[in-house]
């Protein structure tokens, strides 16, 4: 038997192969079959060094709801989605935080998984002769997971060896199958549904983006808003530009000037904060992002609520941009639409947009088709929303609209346990679930950063209340994969995972027809109707 001493504290990431002390054992016994020897808890354990591909430091995870509770969550792992799993949940062992000595063992048996181990001991190399049956052998790990026992190893006089793939096979069954399907060649179909929900006539409505810049509410036409991002971490500045303009910033390569409208708006200047949001508002070729204090919602508007600008102040320059006035909550709510056609016409936006043209020839950088019908099809646009500190994604196509929760919701009796209330959207009542509930997450108090997102499901509109709503994304398909399949409910649910590595962030994608079952959505029909 051979001994090679791992350093466990210097390991940062260690692919694990054949060292040379293995390979020179192995040439003196072909038998010798090689042994990754760890700790967890009060047991050491050891493993087959064959479906070990390295062994890292604990990556930080994105929790993923609706997953068996062993789950710590999905890391990045050189591009790859890694899911971690608690061998000490596993076994039942006491909780532990994590320290320099804990390591993850990736272990690949049809798709690479990361198991918590508390420490890593020594690779071995071990004789068959040397490997006894479990026998009567009385230990707090169930027998059926272990395919042997190795004796005198080290300093430790018993190891039991991990049968990772009976693991694997009695407590991820989600994942055994989804590996077999694989195998088998069969298609795994991990996408959004092929068809969107009817929509009903929306004719004489309209369908705005509402936000707030200096405590007032301002609204742009929803098709004329290209996408919705977190303000940039850098700007370029636009020589000889005027104050509002407030420099430049890369959106998927295409240099984008970006406007502040309370300069605009000549209100005095905010510091910018994790609320302030970049709204990209598009006009033909032209696009221009506007900063504003922060996003509040996606309104579906009767055309019945909305006047023109009165004449008298339509003149005024720092009204020439507002186009109509939208009446909410019988007159007490006022939204200020903004025209896009008046606001390109600004010369000093036109004057900035001419000098991201001439910066883009000077750095040849062509503009981003992004635009384009070609490009679009590589990219999925999503609305981000958070629960906790994760982020979702939903298709922009599946949200009816975003509105506030109101200070109270209305109790109905009798209503589904899992209905937190209603409210009146526009003369309707609209069931309200609550996302977090729904996810099987912890419950907060409410406050004013949640958001209601309104789906049709099946011709039942329900609303969800989420942490908060973060952007409108554009995603490249190619940085979209299948995600571990963990459970059956949530691989219905959260099917795909945009696994965006160079912003170090993972979305969790939601299909939006999974949300509620069959039978709930007959509940909350009947619910409506009430």
């Amino acid at each position: 038997m051979t001994n090679q001493s791992l350093e466990a504290n210097g390991i940062e990431s260690q692919a694990v192969d054949n060292s040379a002390s293995a390979v020179a054992a192995a040439d003196q016994n072909s038998d010798i079959r090689q042994f990754v020897i760890f700790v967890c808890g009060k047991e050491v354990f050891g493993v087959d060094m064959t479906p070990v591909q390295e062994i890292i430091r604990v990556p930080e995870v994105v929790r993923v709801p609706l997953a068996p509770a062993t789950l710590e969550g999905l890391a990045n792992l050189r591009g790859k989605v890694l899911p971690i799993i608690s061998l000490r949940r596993l076994f039942g062992f006491d909780e532990r935080e994590n320290d320099d000595s804990t390591r993850a063992l990736v272990i690949d048996i049809g798709q690479p998984l990361g198991f918590v181990v508390d420490r890593v001991a020594s690779v071995v190399g071990v004789e068959p002769s040397h490997i006894e049956d479990v026998g009567a052998l009385t230990t707090t790990v169930r027998t059926d997971l272990l395919a042997g026992l190795i004796k005198d190893v080290g300093d430790y006089p018993m190891v039991m060896v991990l049968d990772f793939a009976s693991l694997i096979a009695t407590e991820f069954v989600a994942i055994t199958e989804a590996a077999a399907n694989r195998s088998a060649g069969a298609v795994i179909d991990a996408g959004f549904g092929a068809e969107a929900d009817t929509e009903e006539d929306t004719s004489d409505e309209l369908q705005l983006v509402s936000f707030q810049v200096a405590d007032q509410e301002y609204a742009v036409a929803i098709e004329c808003v290209q996408e919705i991002v977190q303000f940039p971490d850098q700007l370029v500045h636009v020589p000889r530009a005027e104050a509002h303009v407030l420099g430049v910033m890369t959106l998927r390569n295409r240099l984008l000037p970006l406007v502040s409208l309370r300069c605009l708006f000549g209100l005095p200047a905010l510091e910018v904060d994790e609320h302030t949001r970049i709204v990209v508002i598009r006009l033909g070729e032209d696009a221009v992002g506007l900063s504003m204090d922060s996003v509040n919602e996606v309104l579906r508007v009767a055309r019945s609520t909305v006047d023109p600008m009165p004449k008298l102040l339509a003149g005024q320059d720092e009204m020439s941009d507002i186009s109509e006035i939208c009446r909410l909550d019988e007159g007490k709510r006022l939204v200020s639409i903004i025209s896009t056609d008046h606001l390109f016409r600004h010369a000093s936006i036109r004057e900035a947009l001419t000098s991201v043209e001439q910066m883009q020839e000077e750095q040849q950088l062509s503009p981003d088709s992004s635009t384009s019908e070609t490009d679009s099809d590589d990219e999925e646009q999503v609305v981000v929303f958070r629960l906790d500190k994760e982020e979702f994604g939903v298709p922009i196509a599946s949200v009816q609209e975003i509105v506030r929760v109101p200070d109270e919701l209305t109790h109905v009796p009798k209503a589904p346990g899992f209905v937190e209330g209603v409210i009146n959207l526009r003369g309707s009542v609209l069931p309200v679930i609550d996302q977090r509930r729904r996810l099987g997450m912890s419950m907060i108090e409410r406050n004013d950063r949640q958001r209601i997102m309104v789906f049709l499901l099946e011709g039942v509109r329900t609303g969800f209340i989420v942490d908060s709503v973060a952007e409108v994304l554009k995603i490249p398909k190619h940085a979209i994969e299948p995600s571990p399949h963990l459970s059956s409910e949530q691989a219905h649910l959260i099917a795909r995972i945009a696994n965006l590595e160079a912003h170090n962030r993972m979305i969790q994608l939601i299909e939006p027809s999974c949300l509620i079952g069959e039978e709930q959505r007959s509940q909350l029909a009947a619910l409506g109707q009430t």
